[in-house]
């Protein structure tokens, strides 16, 4: 047996509940972790209120949870090139993070210079990231506007873009002005007058990514010059406005995991700062995030094994 976070009903933070679950065994072509560290997103929070109601397909126990980083427990008959002990995180685009443990088909080794919060923090940003920069079709030279760029996906997306030599304008809040100079990328105020703000500095942009669904996506559709080369991940007016908007599935970036851990290790890729909760606290990391717009990236630890970066 093991304990779980689980998703009792659809509604408030107090919903999750800590419970004890059957321990789950993996299939031939998965890995069992038990888990040390795990992200929380606000598309968790959407899920727990009922928001997207039917577009994911929660497991059974219904366990949220997309991103995770611990040890492997058990290998699936069919793998290699792994084993039990081995240190890993892992996107879990069926859910399950908030456990003891979980399982996983899409994961990446740690190196041992990645720390484990980063490890946590890292799985579903960084494969949204990647995924939509490929989605856009951006090339070097070209000039992409991020909606959001300041926090967990539009920080990886902004470093991304900038490596790959396009110009990278962020719409961020005023707090993150000095992160997007820190960067490389040109900062505007996230906000009514989006339209006014980027066309000070430019007549116009390649491409759009909105990583923040905070509205904006009608000006970046006139500063882009059409809705071809504008994606959201978080907006619900995406399909009235004629904008494409991007579900994580499991080609969309199957290597950005690993992609995004090199560049950890070798110190080229800056997360948000994080701040890290027992996981029986679930609920109050939901209260957490749904109480403020901007902030550190909330992590979910095991207890007895720190999510410290000093590891």
């Amino acid at each position: 047996m093991a304990s779980a976070c689980v998703l009792s009903k659809y509604g408030a933070p107090d919903v999750l509940e800590w419970r004890t679950v059957e321990l789950p065994e993996p299939s031939p072509s998965e890995i069992r972790i038990k888990v040390r560290v795990s992200g929380v997103g606000p598309t968790d929070l959407k899920i727990r209120r009922g928001e997207l109601d039917g577009a994911f397909e929660l497991p059974d126990p219904p366990v949220l949870g997309f991103e995770t980083a611990g040890t492997v427990d058990a290998v699936g008959a069919e793998l290699s090139g792994v084993a039990v002990g081995d240190e890993v995180a892992a996107w879990l685009p069926t859910l399950g993070g908030y456990a003891e443990y979980v399982l996983a088909s899409t994961w990446a080794h740690k190196p041992p210079a990645v720390a484990w919060s980063d490890a946590g923090a890292l799985p579903a940003s960084v494969e949204a990231a990647v995924g939509t920069l490929r989605q856009l079709d951006v090339a070097t030279g070209e000039t992409l506007l991020i909606l959001g760029a300041g926090g967990s996906v539009g920080m990886i997306a902004t470093q991304l873009a900038l490596r790959q030599g396009l110009k990278v304008i962020g719409a961020v809040g005023a707090h993150d002005q000095r992160l997007m100079h820190e960067l490389g990328a040109r900062p505007v105020h996230y906000g009514m007058n989006l339209l006014d703000n980027v066309g000070a500095i430019t007549n116009g942009v390649d491409a759009t990514l909105d990583a923040a669904g905070m509205g904006g996506l009608e000006d970046a559709i006139t500063l882009t010059g059409g809705t071809e080369r504008v994606i959201t991940l978080a907006d619900g007016r995406a399909r009235e406005l004629g904008v494409r908007f991007s579900l994580a599935t499991a080609d969309r970036a199957p290597d950005a995991l690993d992609l995004g851990l090199q560049l950890l290790a070798e110190g080229e890729l800056r997360l948000r700062p994080q701040e890290s909760l027992p996981m029986p606290d679930a609920p109050l990391a939901h209260r957490v995030l749904e109480s403020r717009r901007a902030g550190r990236k909330l992590l979910l630890y095991i207890g007895g094994s720190s999510a410290d970066p000093s590891r």
